[in-house]
């Protein structure tokens, strides 16, 4: 499927029909989203440009991820998507040349639906495919900053619960290895956009009158990483704490046993010495020696539990 966005007086326009391509002006953006072969090489003859593979897309060399070329801006970006398992991150590629925007990219994205929405109310904003390239970006950094939004309520409500029930469970433990993955999921979409922005930032090609937009963006980028961050510290703490509970409610129950132990230790001990059919024990043949040793069983007990509660051990 092949989109062409173009400018038609105050409105922005759009045209799914390659053929009328040729009879369109003030072209602002050509997005191919899973076109034909057919379709990008007409693009690429029409236009004189090149679009990667998708294995080049991918790479994550530097040279793969931002080239200039022919006077054009070549630019791939990984860009995250909610799927049934979660989040996923698949490839963008971005093409400048002429002012106009092309892209090119396999999957869908609510970010390519809310820029056009942008566009269509906001019509006088966008007069080149620059603007249309920085709208993307920033409503990808909007998405991602939600993201964090809604990883940071998830920790709000998991420490809540935590200090109510302050008894965890397996489904703590997995909840948070859940979120520390969407964290470096939305945190290593984000550098790679930074990195991306800083070399578009410093090219010759790109028009210096939007360039002071695209250093408020990186500005962004950086609160953005920030917040990432603080979310993985929020997250180690409620790990650690997780842990900390944990290994206490081990050494409870390691306590008690070490108690149990401890007590019936001289119980134990008197009944064996009793046990012995020795004629030298003073209690040896006598009716009341069963009722003596009991009690002493006893007795002994009970100065272990009196023992213990006075030092505070239980």
């Amino acid at each position: 499927m092949v989109r062409i966005f173009y400018k038609q007086g105050r409105y922005i326009q759009k045209e799914m029909d390659l053929r009328e391509l040729s009879r369109l002006e003030n072209i602002l953006w050509i997005d191919l989203q899973g076109a034909t072969r057919e379709d990008e090489e007409w693009i690429e003859t029409k236009y004189n440009v090149s679009f990667q593979t998708p294995q080049e897309i991918v790479e994550i060399e530097s040279s793969a991820r931002y080239f200039e070329q022919n006077s054009t801006i070549n630019a791939n970006s990984n860009f995250l998507q909610p799927d049934h398992n979660g989040y996923h991150l698949y490839p963008v590629s971005f093409m400048l040349r002429n002012n106009i925007l092309f892209t090119y990219r396999t999957g869908d994205s609510k970010t390519f639906a809310d820029t056009v929405r942008k566009m269509k109310v906001n019509a006088e904003m966008f007069s080149t495919g620059d603007d249309v390239f920085l709208t993307l970006l920033e409503t990808r950094i909007e998405s991602d900053a939600d993201l964090l939004e809604g990883i940071s309520r998830e920790i709000t409500v998991m420490s809540k619960k935590l200090n109510l029930e302050k008894k965890p469970n397996e489904s703590y433990v997995l909840k948070i290895s859940e979120l520390l993955e969407y964290a470096m999921m939305v945190r290593e979409s984000t550098i790679d956009k930074q990195r991306v922005m800083s070399a578009v930032l410093r090219s010759a090609l790109f028009s210096d009158y939007h360039k002071e937009r695209l250093r408020i963006i990186l500005k962004d980028i950086s609160s953005l990483l920030e917040y990432a961050t603080f979310n993985f510290e929020r997250l180690e703490y409620l790990q650690d704490t997780i842990t900390g509970l944990i290994n206490l409610e081990q050494n409870q129950i390691i306590k008690i046993f070490t108690v149990f132990t401890i007590v019936f230790l001289p119980p134990t001990l008197i009944a064996g010495i009793f046990g012995m059919n020795y004629q030298i024990l003073p209690t040896s043949g006598k009716e009341w020696g069963f009722y003596f040793a009991l009690l002493l069983m006893i007795l002994s007990s009970a100065f272990i539990l009196y023992f213990f509660r006075r030092k505070r051990w239980i």
